[in-house]
């Protein structure tokens, strides 16, 4: 049964426009990053970095070095869209991803994350066997069809990464519209709708459709009755975020998916003309089957676990941000935090220094430290290392408050312990962050 499922061979032409709007996407997200600035705000003019921790040894080229490596990697996304070398060009673009991935988190973004996931996934993937240069040169590579766990894997990690979003929007302050009204108060400016944007009912409306959306979107695809309806909505919603929020190429990601639901002959109609329609279901087990079905159960374990790691710590993770990370935690709160660094000398305990760290950070990652512990802990370290190249051996404490969804500034880190002294936990609380006291008025 599992075979006939997993191993029954279906038309391929999906995967084979994904791979097309998917190096398109790519590109646009390289070249994008140097055009619109974002490679020189991120990587060449800080000082520091603040890379995912245990990742300390990926840092930036030097110069204008990352210009050129993103350069490097919009090519490789050209490459992916006309399936040239389709298997060394996405794997090339996959590692330089996720290398700028675990560099940085000052620019953290779950969307990043997704296109490491995915462009991982599309290694695996058979998505040069037509439409492709590889195809026209080798065409033995030509197929027209694909096995079926290759939709399957595909389609259950969207739902995975939809439903945690909707189930992590759970909370009083996403339901009350809270959160909504203040993200659309960021955007009261916004040339013809921003008065819009501020009407209560708006907020609302935002709310509970964002988390039915996020909910249902996967389910109402698959349902032949639902799925045109579906679709327009996944347009409405995506183009919406796209315009209010500009978070680049994720909104036109989503959209690209969609095209896994539709017919062949649709898919065909539209993109791939000349195509022939794959219908004759043969099933097909390989040699390496127990491989395949191995690594997409090990694969969907991991993405069904990871996201619910939070709930194993201590104390609220809108407030300790402590599991936050690559669990679709999307735009489910505001935070604004005030922080102070001192700076004591073992061997001269009254010379204090305070630390101002607008003269090592950009303000980017100023905003950010603010309010995330490990950020903090991060720059903890940085300050006793440059100290003890100076020879000195130093204490860091930290003044800090912070703000959740513009409630009372409250404080955030425990100003009595030394940070240069802590260790990083992965799978811990610290105890160095104080605890959350929720008084909203």
């Amino acid at each position: 049964m599992l075979n006939k499922w997993l191993f029954t061979r279906i038309d391929n032409s999906a995967l084979i426009v994904f791979r097309i709007l998917f190096g398109v996407l790519l590109t646009i997200e390289a070249f994008g990053a140097i055009f619109t600035g974002w490679v020189k705000r991120v990587f060449i003019e800080p000082a520091f970095t603040f890379n995912f921790i245990g990742f300390e040894f990926l840092q930036p080229l030097p110069g204008n070095g990352m210009l050129w490596y993103y350069a490097v990697m919009g090519l490789f996304g050209i490459f992916v869209m006309l399936g040239f070398k389709y298997r060394f060009s996405i794997f090339m673009y996959t590692i330089m991803w996720a290398a700028v991935y675990l560099m940085q988190k000052s620019s953290y973004n779950n969307h990043y994350y997704l296109l490491m996931l995915l462009c991982f996934l599309m290694i695996l993937l058979p998505a040069h066997r037509y439409a492709s240069v590889d195809a026209w040169k080798n065409p033995g590579l030509k197929k027209l069809s694909m096995p079926r766990w290759v939709w399957v894997l595909l389609v259950v990690q969207m739902f995975i990464v939809y439903t945690y979003a909707a189930v992590a929007k759970i909370y009083p302050d996403w339901f009350d519209a809270t959160l909504p009204g203040i993200l659309m108060d960021a955007r009261k400016d916004y040339w013809l709708v921003g008065d819009f944007l501020q009407q209560p009912w708006v907020h609302h409306t935002i709310a509970w459709f964002g988390f039915f959306f996020d909910l249902l979107i996967i389910p109402l695809l698959l349902w032949k009755r639902t799925r045109i309806f579906a679709f327009l909505a996944a347009v409405f919603f995506h183009l919406f975020n796209s315009f209010i929020f500009h978070i680049g190429i994720f909104p036109y990601l989503a959209l690209a998916f969609t095209i896994f639901f539709f017919s062949t002959e649709n898919i065909n109609r539209y993109f791939l003309w000349k195509k022939p329609h794959y219908s004759a279901a043969e099933v097909e087990v390989p040699k390496n089957r127990d491989l395949i079905v191995g690594f997409m159960a090990i694969w969907l374990l991991v993405q069904a676990v990871l996201p619910v790691r939070h709930w194993f710590f201590k104390d609220d993770v809108l407030w300790t941000e402590e599991g936050h990370r690559l669990s679709w935690r999307m735009m489910l709160r505001s935070k604004s935090g005030q922080i102070r660094y001192k700076v004591v000398d073992k061997s001269k305990p009254q010379d204090t220094i305070y630390i101002k760290t607008e003269d090592y950070l950009s303000a980017k990652q100023q905003r950010a430290l603010g309010s995330k512990p490990d950020m903090i802990w991060q720059f903890a370290q940085r300050l006793e290392k440059e100290y003890e190249l100076e020879g000195k051996e130093v204490e860091v404490y930290v003044d800090s408050r912070v703000s959740v969804n513009r409630r009372r500034y409250k404080p955030f880190i425990d100003p009595k312990v030394d940070l240069a002294a802590e260790e990083w936990k992965h799978f811990e609380h610290h105890d160095w962050i104080l605890p959350f006291v929720d008084d909203k008025e």
